[in-house]
């Protein structure tokens, strides 16, 4: 079913292509609005890949808004979300 969610650290299109091929493989298509805030992401999900989306948003640094988080992992998705922006911008640079 689809399914919409608001991420944080989701800032630009290098962000965007990140989310989009990374979580291709097991979650499908996936769509990205950057144009409200926080922003969104838009997907196919069942309810037994919740926990799998969480925690492979979190690992790219890019929780979802519900996600509570310590002061400690909102340091750590934060400085992920930087290094995932570069791989994204880089890989949209690199393939076009």
């Amino acid at each position: 079913m689809k399914q919409t969610f608001e991420v944080y650290n989701v800032k630009c299109g290098g962000c965007a292509n990140t989310l989009i091929k990374s979580l291709k493989d097991e979650f499908g298509e996936v769509v990205v609005d950057l144009e409200v805030n926080p922003k969104k992401i838009t997907l196919d999900l069942e309810e037994n890949q919740l926990e799998s989306l969480k925690l492979k948003l979190r690992s790219l640094g890019y929780p979802l808004t519900t996600d509570e988080l310590s002061g400690f992992e909102k340091a750590t998705t934060t400085a992920k979300s930087f290094v995932s922006c570069a791989i994204g911008k880089i890989d949209v640079a690199i393939n076009k």
